[in-house]
């Protein structure tokens, strides 16, 4: 078997554990913590399809399938980039209600060690975190957070092609 790694990223939101669910699984509409996806999904359910899309619908960045979710404290799914061809990992989000708000703990394992995917994940999951937290403290993202996804979506004509959501349907395990 492949060497895998594991990342974490924590922070505590001044927030109601319901409030920061419903931030972490909105469907249907711009989640600036996903790098501005949209996530679509056949529900939040175990083996239930997941594609996080562009706001256009016209590209899906990562495809996956839920493996657990127990609403307001668990939501776990495989996870691979579409621009890769490398093996899936498992991201789960972890939410504790304590003194002052809601811990949310994002959990990246089985990363393939050494890959691109590795890469991005441990770029990725403090982006999340941080921006989760402003999104539902604050309703919006930092400035410099803001503006690192308008250059994401600016840069959307240099997604490849295999990128294009009709290669990725919801009605298709992954």
């Amino acid at each position: 078997m492949s060497e895998t790694t594991q990342h974490i990223s924590r922070v505590v939101i001044k927030a109601g554990i319901q409030q920061v669910w419903e931030a972490l699984t909105k469907q249907g509409e711009v989640l600036p913590h996903f790098f501005g996806s949209v996530m679509h999904t056949t529900g939040l359910q175990p083996g239930a399809q997941l594609r996080m899309r562009s706001p256009d619908g016209a590209f899906t960045g990562v495809v996956g399938e839920i493996l657990e979710c127990d609403p307001p404290y668990r939501f776990s799914h495989t996870f691979r980039f579409t621009n890769f061809d490398e093996a899936p990992c498992r991201v789960t989000y972890e939410l504790k209600e304590v003194e002052g708000g809601t811990e949310f703990t994002l959990i990246s394992d089985r990363i393939p060690a050494g890959t691109k995917t590795e890469k991005q994940m441990i770029q990725g999951g403090p982006f999340i975190t941080d921006v989760l937290k402003s999104v539902v403290e604050t309703g919006r993202p930092s400035f410099g957070k803001r503006l690192l996804l308008r250059v994401i979506g600016m840069m959307s004509f240099m997604t490849p092609a295999k990128c294009r959501s009709e290669n990725w349907p919801l009605d298709r395990a992954v």
